[in-house]
């Protein structure tokens, strides 16, 4: 994310919420807020839930909540679609998985209108793989992107506060580091892995990185 961001750790500094509390956040302190992908879906059956993503989720999304009272610069990179679209009522499940790997993003009219997207093509590759989506979302929020396989791969909730299904974070390279850190996730069989990096390089995913920058270019304060 530093990379297409083109920030360094002090511009983007990391809370790893798998590891440590999040702590208090103090939303005039910060520019605006990316969530990252991870291990954890908020449609996981509550007895399954671990202590850790117990506590991640009791203090990851009231901060969301706050995002969204405020309509503060937020970009959801995956897991940003379940905890987002929990917060505001979309209906997340297990309807519209998508296996790891690349996919085919189309813009909707919405999407193609929107500051954020407007760097991108109509249609355009990513890399994604996500255990649950959004299946539907509330009247007042339009959706500015899907795929053949997930009709909600971006939303926009207010004027700057986003969600996108896809990984804009994701090139070749990160897509590889990805598949090695999720083996064991369930997201795919384990013995598939180098196939699946195989596949993966030969892709060429130029465009999702530039939402990244757009964002950062759009609200980073500057100091």
């Amino acid at each position: 994310m530093m990379r297409f961001a083109r920030l360094d750790a002090k511009g983007m500094p990391r809370i790893r919420l798998t590891h440590q509390p999040l702590g208090t956040i103090d939303l005039d302190e910060w520019s605006g807020v990316i969530l990252g992908g991870g291990p954890y879906n908020v449609s996981d059956a509550p007895d399954s839930k671990s202590t850790t993503q117990r506590r991640v989720e009791s203090e990851l999304l009231p901060l969301i909540s706050r995002i969204i009272e405020r309509d503060f610069p937020f970009l959801g990179c995956c897991y940003g679609v379940g905890t987002l679209g929990s917060v505001i009522g979309a209906v997340i499940d297990r309807t519209y998985t998508e296996p790891v790997g690349a996919v085919t993003v189309a813009l909707t009219t919405a999407g193609r209108d929107d500051p954020l997207f407007a760097d991108l093509p109509d249609v355009f590759d990513a890399f994604g793989g996500h255990k649950e989506a959004a299946s539907s979302l509330p009247p007042q929020v339009p959706c500015l992107a899907s795929s053949a396989d997930c009709p909600v791969q971006a939303f926009r909730v207010g004027d700057n506060v986003y969600a996108t299904q896809f990984h804009p974070e994701l090139d070749v390279d990160g897509m590889c580091t990805r598949v090695d850190v999720y083996k064991n996730h369930g997201y795919f069989a384990p013995e598939t892995a180098d196939s699946l990096k195989a596949a993966v390089r030969q892709r060429d995913i130029e465009h999702p990185p530039l939402i990244l920058r757009r964002f950062v270019e759009r609200y980073a304060r500057r100091k």
